[in-house]
């Protein structure tokens, strides 16, 4: 018998195990002799290898990251807004559901009005639940696609379609297809972060919220898992739990900038605070955490803990809710990797800066401009797309 083994790229189409075995065959021709055309393809067997290596680096360049400034709003113009905004929100009986990450006067407008302000999770949860036939989702596309995914007899809204996810962006479905139609002994684990058609593929979804406890179920089970596609968050999973997981290549635009050595320096000059980091940053920032965990577990964390001060490494816009939460702490932004015009993200994801008050009152009363900003998910798609999320959702109930 003679065994050969074989290593492809991850990005090589599918070749039969019949065809590869005349191509090898006939390889060994010039080197082995003409006896070997003869070998009965039973006695050759054939190993291929999978080359991970050669997964391309999907996180976004500089380039690919939009500039965006927020729009100066005066006193009296803001007050207008929300008032306009809370009013037809409650005559048209549509809910808000907005992140951590916005603008902190869209996330006291969904509180007022009866909507929700969380992470994902939440989101994903409430715009379910909710009574409202029509939803307003701020933040960025998949939590959109989310919401329409989980309640397909919804109207879903969103201030502008053209805010996007880094991590959705740098998970091509047609690539992310390939690559894990390659590896189809692994369970297809999935980030929430992802497109429809991404989630379509996996197995499970996941926030940051569960994905510990998920990903800890299923090495129990003993499956080998496929990861997509922030690869701090995956890794930070694999070194928590030991599972066996192959990981994608993305990262977050904002957490990939947090940087160690001038968050070692910046705890020297605040001895005493306490260290919140998400886990989609960097190893060697998570290292340095007092407490690592998802936007939800960081408001948690900063609320219970006994520190007065807090060097918090995630999205800004979650300050909002800590200073809300926590009127006597003090919270301070963990340092990037640029300052100003040399940073792509500078702490505060330019998709999200791009919900804003003027864009949230036109979409409440500009309906042409309402249609443009409705998010359509396809229903075949969207019912393979809500069977991993159904599950976990069914994993945080039960």
């Amino acid at each position: 018998m003679l065994v050969v083994q074989c290593r492809y790229s991850w990005q090589a189409k599918h070749v039969r195990v019949g065809a590869l075995t005349q191509v090898i065959k006939a390889a060994f021709v010039t080197t082995q002799g003409l006896a070997l055309l003869s070998l009965p393809d039973s006695m050759l067997v054939v190993n291929v290898i999978s080359n991970t290596d050669t997964l391309p680096d999907y996180t976004l360049a500089p380039e690919q990251v939009p500039l965006v400034g927020s729009l100066a709003l005066g006193d009296a113009e803001r007050d207008l807004l929300k008032s306009r905004i809370a009013d037809k929100l409650q005559s048209q009986g549509m809910a808000l559901v907005a992140h951590y990450y916005v603008d902190g006067d869209i996330q006291d407008l969904a509180e007022q009005t009866g909507g929700c302000v969380s992470d994902s999770l939440e989101m994903a949860r409430f715009g379910r639940d909710h009574a409202a036939s029509e939803l307003v989702v701020a933040g960025v596309r998949f939590m959109g696609e989310t919401a329409k995914i989980l309640s397909p007899e919804k109207r879903i809204f969103m201030p502008t379609l053209e805010a996007e996810c880094s991590l959705d962006l740098g998970c091509p479905p047609d690539a992310f297809a390939e690559f894990t139609a390659l590896h189809p002994d692994r369970t297809v684990v999935v980030y929430a972060n992802t497109s429809a058609r991404v989630k379509a593929l996996a197995d499970w979804v996941v926030t940051s919220s569960c994905a510990l406890d998920i990903v800890s179920s299923l090495k129990a089970k003993g499956e080998k898992i496929l990861w997509a596609p922030d690869k701090h968050l995956g890794s930070y999973i694999q070194q928590q739990t030991q599972a066996d997981m192959l990981l994608w290549s993305g990262a977050c635009v904002v957490h990939e900038e947090f940087k160690s050595k001038a968050l070692d320096e910046l705890r020297k000059v605040y001895p005493h605070a306490g260290v919140l980091v998400h886990p989609e940053s960097p190893s060697a920032v998570i290292a340095a955490a007092d407490v690592v965990g998802s936007t939800k577990a960081i408001v948690d964390a900063a609320a219970g803990m006994p520190n007065e001060a807090f060097i918090v490494a995630t999205d800004r816009g979650i300050f909002h809710k800590l200073r809300q939460q926590n009127p006597g702490k003090t919270f301070i932004e963990a340092p990037t990797a640029g300052d100003g015009a040399t940073c792509r993200s500078c702490a505060h994801c330019p998709w999200m800066a791009m919900n804003e008050l003027r864009s949230l009152d036109r979409v409440l009363s500009d309906m042409a401009y309402r249609q443009q900003c409705e998010i359509h998910v396809d229903p075949a798609l969207g019912e393979q797309a809500k069977r991993p999320l159904d599950r976990m959702l069914a994993f945080q109930a039960g």
